[in-house]
């Protein structure tokens, strides 16, 4: 799609929500212009990547392909989560292949350039000639690794690959005050609370479907039951986050009528309410009295995303059987999100299809994403 009629097109996205269009087509289907959308709205923002419970112990390591980069999660020595590139400065060589504790420095495959897990260059044997470990062109305290832009925030590892967002704190900080009851300590579930989704789709499709709650009756007759439509509110915060809330949050309950610890010292809002916002770019993360979950979308291509599903509690030692059942209750409740998602992908082929329009009344969320997705591209793209 040429940049002038896109622009043309982004102009109708920013209208007023009576009046708005959506993203054009090509914002879904066009191959190109995920490589433009990668740049002006993936990597200038502070991106979702992992969870910090994927690197619990000092030492662990991940490596995570994420926009195509290779990229290494780690915990360091000091326990201290970060993001390198996870390439050799010699010869660029992929370090770490496969999750792994680093027991003693991490060690380039290659040449055995090894590097502490704080990315410091360490050791480069032979690199001088045989038996000559020191040259004086190769400066180890300038050839660390390439240490990637991160911070963390409700368990989440955020990064900014162009190192040019402002901080972390001041982007989200409408966020942080309004969840700051829940900036206390969070117990990942563990192996039966995480899961993962392969959806045929683009991204933003995901995030759109999660910001609104006007499908429920339909897609989710299940959790409408007892959370109904008109049990929800809107979330708009423009240029920041949008989602949903619920006033009547139903607690999960075993036979003998047990439920999850809940978090202390919740406000009487969060007795029977709940809420559902999208971190933009691309964190979906739900808040409840008992329980929290951190969704990162991972986009592969234009149209194919993986959802990773992450579910936490206020104590480390919830019963099994009911932390199973709510990995598997939430499953569902996901699981019936693809179809839709799925089918808004195919419906962005139709050439006569201008972006829709969006119900003032339903729609703000949505409205609100596609407003700053929008945005965003038209920044990148006036340099």
């Amino acid at each position: 799609m040429a940049k002038d009629a896109d622009h043309d097109a982004l102009d109708a996205v920013h209208r007023p929500v009576e009046h708005a269009r959506g993203l054009p087509n090509a914002h879904y289907t066009d191959a190109d212009v995920f490589e433009r959308e990668k740049h002006a709205v993936l990597m200038s923002s502070w991106t979702g990547l992992a969870v910090t419970a994927d690197v619990p112990q000092n030492g662990d390591a991940k490596p995570i392909t994420f926009l195509g980069i290779p990229l290494l999660l780690i915990r360091d020595r000091a326990g201290q989560v970060r993001v390198f590139q996870n390439i050799c400065r010699h010869r660029g060589m992929i370090l770490v292949s496969e999750p792994k504790k680093i027991e003693g420095a991490i060690r380039c495959p290659y040449h055995s350039w090894c590097y502490a897990t704080d990315g410091t260059l360490v050791s480069t044997p032979h690199v001088g000639g045989p038996g000559h470990n020191t040259h004086e062109a190769i400066d180890k305290a300038t050839l660390g690794l390439i240490e990637v832009r991160s911070h963390i925030w409700f368990n989440t590892v955020f990064i900014n690959l162009d190192g040019q967002a402002e901080p972390f704190a001041d982007a989200h900080a409408d966020l942080i005050a309004r969840w700051s009851e829940f900036d206390q300590p969070m117990h990942h579930g563990g192996t039966d609370s995480r899961f993962t989704l392969d959806v045929q789709t683009n991204w933003k499709l995901a995030v759109e479907n999660y910001c609104e709650s006007y499908h429920l009756p339909w897609v989710h007759p299940g959790l409408n039951s007892y959370s109904r439509l008109e049990d929800h509110y809107n979330i708009n915060e423009p240029g920041k986050y949008s989602g949903q809330g619920t006033l009547v949050y139903r607690q999960l309950k075993d036979e003998a009528g047990r439920t999850f610890p809940d978090f202390p010292g919740l406000s009487d809002k969060w007795e029977a309410g709940g809420e559902y916002v999208t971190v933009y770019p691309n964190v979906l993360l739900g808040v409840q009295r008992d329980h929290a979950f951190v969704i990162l979308l991972a986009p592969q291509t234009h149209d194919i995303t993986h959802e990773h599903v992450h579910l936490y509690y206020a104590t480390p030692d919830t019963d099994d059987a009911l932390r199973v059942r709510n990995s598997a209750q939430w499953r569902e409740v996901f699981e019936e999100d693809i179809f839709v998602v799925e089918g808004m992908q195919k419906g962005r082929s139709a050439p006569g299809f201008d972006g829709g329009r969006f119900s003032p009344a339903m729609d703000g969320p949505t409205h609100c994403f596609h407003d700053w997705v929008a945005g965003k591209i038209a920044m990148h793209d006036a340099g």
